[in-house]
């Protein structure tokens, strides 16, 4: 496997993988973090523009697609029930999913982002129990709740 920087040329096939993520969520029990439409197509053009929307291939197509950044989210300003592990600069993913045609695209792309950044975060809905067993899988440590824009809480791991 492989992580590179998306370009718009691989828009369609994230989208599909969003489309197929929302599909996934709903039937696990998991139909409110992203709804029917999240992340919207501009929303994923602003990451792509950004440089911060990655894709991961395996076996020449794109499997998996993230957010990544080293920049401070303003929304992990504030944490509730709890406290981050340190107050260092830090990575953030945000966004991440997966083929499920492809086995461990998930948690290479988690490895990639701490090898970029020993420090990182990173949040997901309380009902997401995949997400959260493999962040606690991948050695990140459950540090309390946050608030994406909008005000809907989440639970906020981190991994130093």
């Amino acid at each position: 496997m492989e992580i590179r920087k998306a370009t718009m040329e691989d828009l369609p096939r994230i989208l599909a993988l969003y489309e197929q993520a929302r599909a996934f969520m709903k039937a696990n029990g998991n139909p409110d973090q992203w709804g029917d439409n999240y992340p919207e197509p501009e929303l994923v053009r602003q990451d792509i523009a950004g440089g911060h929307s990655y894709v991961c291939e395996a076996e020449g197509e794109i499997a998996g697609v993230f957010y990544f950044s080293c920049d401070p989210d303003p929304g992990y300003a504030r944490i509730d029930d709890g406290a981050w592990l340190n107050d260092a600069p830090y990575g953030v993913v945000h966004r991440i999913t997966a083929s499920s045609r492809q086995r461990g695209v998930a948690s290479f792309c988690l490895d990639w982002a701490f090898a970029q950044c020993k420090n990182v975060r990173i949040d997901t809905y309380k009902d997401n129990q995949p997400m959260q067993n493999l962040l606690k899988k991948k050695g990140f440590t459950r540090c309390g709740t946050v608030y994406v824009s909008g005000g809907s809480p989440r639970i906020a791991f981190q991994k130093i």
